[in-house]
């Protein structure tokens, strides 16, 4: 469904929700990719170069500094509003997170650079419809595609995968096929988000939107078609387990061979 870019922008305006050291407004989410409904929440990050708060504004905690980011939530044009205003030098710091300075293997294969916050700020830059600044968006995506954050996400997503498949084989031996079954599914959760990552297709930790992603990325080494029958359990068979995690795993494990992080 798409949006009145103009109307989102004009809103913001009459409500003198733009700061005046803005650089950047920005929608995100799926409204910015056209994947949005009438029930979808229009989310908005606003960038500037001073720290936003108010009376009406919520202090949700980052670790950058300054430690907090300001949410202010309303509704209008009968949807939700989701405003998170962020200041420019927070960018500088997530962003050098991911640089490939700071790259550390170790550390991305547990998880441990960016919090869910920072990373979805990060990945919605690849996607996001500027309703000002674009020239500020520009040059941030051009940082960001020159950092090793692909990378990061891809190592995390392969390491999940990894330690998904050895708890799925060691459950196998033990005969738990029901939390052989769940760990499986992890493991291909893990490894399709992987190979979503290394084209580009961000925002792993979103489930409900990993069919459309998949569909864009239209991965060489996987079809949907396969994949979706895998994802659906389409052919689990309750009577014989095994066969269809077996079937997972040999998939992971070949996908994470050709995957490059």
């Amino acid at each position: 469904m798409r949006v009145d870019v103009g109307r989102i922008r004009e809103t913001l305006h009459v409500r003198n929700l733009i700061p005046e050291t803005c650089r950047a407004a920005l929608l995100v989410g799926s409204a910015a990719r056209d994947w949005s409904n009438r029930k979808s929440d229009f989310d908005i990050y606003l960038v500037s170069t001073e720290a936003q708060s108010g009376a009406e504004f919520i202090d949700v905690s980052v670790p950058l500094h300054p430690p907090v980011v300001g949410w202010h939530t309303f509704f209008a044009d009968n949807r939700g509003w989701d405003l998170a205003y962020w200041v420019d030098d927070q960018v500088d710091q997530m962003l050098d997170k991911v640089s490939w300075n700071q790259f550390d293997r170790v550390r991305s294969e547990s998880g441990d650079v960016l919090t869910l916050r920072e990373e979805g700020f990060l990945e919605r830059l690849a996607t996001c419809v500027p309703l000002i600044g674009e020239d500020w968006l520009m040059r941030r995506r051009a940082t960001l595609d020159a950092s090793a954050f692909k990378s990061v996400l891809v190592t995390r997503s392969l390491g999940a995968a990894y330690r998904a498949i050895e708890d799925t084989l060691g459950q196998l031996e033990e005969g738990d096929l029901n939390s052989a079954t769940l760990s499986a599914r992890m493991a291909l959760r893990h490894t399709v988000d992987a190979l979503l990552e290394e084209q580009g297709q961000y925002e792993s930790n979103n489930l409900k939107w990993r069919a459309r992603r998949f569909q864009l990325a239209n991965p060489r080494k996987l079809s949907f078609a396969d994949y979706w029958e895998l994802e659906t359990m389409r052919n689990f068979d309750p009577d014989d387990p095994a066969k269809w995690i077996n079937e997972v795993l040999t998939l992971c494990q070949d996908l994470a061979l050709k995957i490059e992080a």
